[in-house]
């Protein structure tokens, strides 16, 4: 402190400048190391995870954990989170309520299905990506530092810029891990986009939002994925209608998503006619069309209660449903968790939706888009593969809340002489 000052002298704004720089630039070990554990930790989900799952199959799987752990980690350090609220927040939403219950449905399911086991293992992983979702969720900071949130951008740059450069390297017949693994990266890259996109036109770089979403889409297209380029397609028509009108956007997506999944066991009756006019009777969608209306006439209550976790895989392979069976969550829900589980994920789906439409108003056209994409990945099958499924939603998730966490000022406050705030 200034000497006049501790003499009992009258302070000079000299001596006042120089207590208050000092004071600004104590160094804190703790904040430092929370800082990059958060930033290593969210650039490991962010931009790492998208672009090692162009090229291998467990990359999600075994890199989600340990971002979270550095985010948790970086938490417990600075004390900047409030873990406990969050939760207690999510958990006891309409959504999250729903969800419980959905998860809830599925464990008893397993007194009664045929794959115990199996079910089992699976369960316990969708558990496992949800625990890791609301970890990473609550050990956000109330306020997001900027040069964080930019990483979605990259991340989602990089993967792209790669997955074009696979795609245009002729890949061996002989190889159906490295396609997989390909297609399961544009798949999460139709995902991923999204937060990427809602940052950017948050933070009014239209442009460079505009250059992200062309090299996105070229990326989806030349990788030849009609599961992605569906996803991207109708997720951009998504964003693009609530970027205009809100409210008609989130209708459309909550009432859609509830819609398709309560209406499922009714689609084959009425599309199969349809199919079989426009395609013919030896079409493959003919065939799936009718295995599907023969599974609901031959147990109508099992419509109820469904066949069990799991049971519509398992089921395929030991041959207790045709191979021509459809996949993708409308049939698998019905069939394996019957009317509870159906409408249980009809209420989690809708109130998510209506829920994103309380976010800040900026991300409501992402939000909504990334609803509708990883919807419509669900349904195209994506979730066949639940490990990487499920872990990709969770970050997905992460990144979003992160960004709503990085609206807490508008722009950024001009430089002034003698201010504090210039030294942070």
């Amino acid at each position: 402190m200034h000497s006049g000052v501790a003499n009992g002298g009258t302070a000079t704004p000299f001596g006042l400048l120089m207590v208050t720089r000092s004071q600004s630039t104590v160094l804190d070990p703790a904040a430092d190391a929370a800082a990059l554990l958060r930033r290593i930790g969210f650039a490991m989900l962010v931009v790492a995870v998208p672009v090692a799952a162009l090229v291998t199959r467990r990359a999600a799987v075994v890199m989600e954990p340990i971002g979270v752990a550095l985010l948790v980690m970086a938490a417990l350090l600075d004390g900047q989170a409030r873990m406990l609220a969050t939760v207690r927040r999510i958990v006891t939403s309409r959504a999250g309520l729903a969800l419980l219950m959905l998860v809830a449905w599925a464990g008893l399911s397993l007194i009664w299905t045929r794959f115990p086991s199996t079910g089992g293992n699976k369960l316990v992983n969708i558990v496992g990506a949800i625990v890791l979702a609301l970890a990473g969720t609550a050990a956000l900071p109330e306020r997001v530092r900027s040069s964080n949130l930019y990483l979605t951008g990259i991340g989602v740059a990089a993967a792209a810029v790669l997955a074009i450069a696979l795609a245009m390297i002729d890949r061996p017949d002989d190889d159906p891990d490295a396609t997989a693994s390909l297609g399961r990266g544009l798949a999460g890259l139709a995902l991923m986009v999204w937060p990427a996109l809602a940052w950017l036109v948050s933070r009014q770089r239209n442009t460079l939002a505009l250059a992200l979403s062309a090299v996105a889409a070229v990326a989806v297209v030349a990788g030849t994925m009609p599961m992605a380029i569906l996803a991207f397609a109708i997720s951009a028509f998504i964003f693009g209608l609530t970027s205009i009108r809100p409210n008609i956007g989130i209708r459309v997506v909550s009432w859609g998503m509830a819609g398709i999944i309560l209406a499922a066991p009714f689609m084959p009756f009425v599309l199969q006619p349809l199919v079989k006019l426009a395609l013919g009777v030896a079409h493959p969608w003919t065939e799936t069309m009718r295995a599907w209306t023969s599974i609901v006439r031959a147990d109508p209550l099992r419509l109820i209660t469904g066949y069990g976790f799991d049971a519509s895989l398992r089921g395929r392979v030991a041959g207790e449903i045709p191979m021509s069976a459809p996949i993708g969550l409308p049939f698998e829900i019905w069939y394996e968790l019957g009317l509870v589980g159906a409408v249980s994920l009809a209420l989690a789906l809708g109130w998510a939706a209506q829920r994103a439409a309380a976010a800040h108003a900026v991300l409501v056209p992402g939000i909504a888009a990334a609803l509708t994409a990883g919807f419509v990945l669900a349904c195209m099958g994506a979730g066949t593969a639940i490990a990487w499924w499920v872990t990709t939603l969770s970050i997905t998730a992460i990144a979003f809340v992160a960004i709503e966490r990085g609206q807490f000022r508008t722009s950024r406050p001009k430089a002034r002489l003698w201010m504090a705030a210039n030294d942070r």
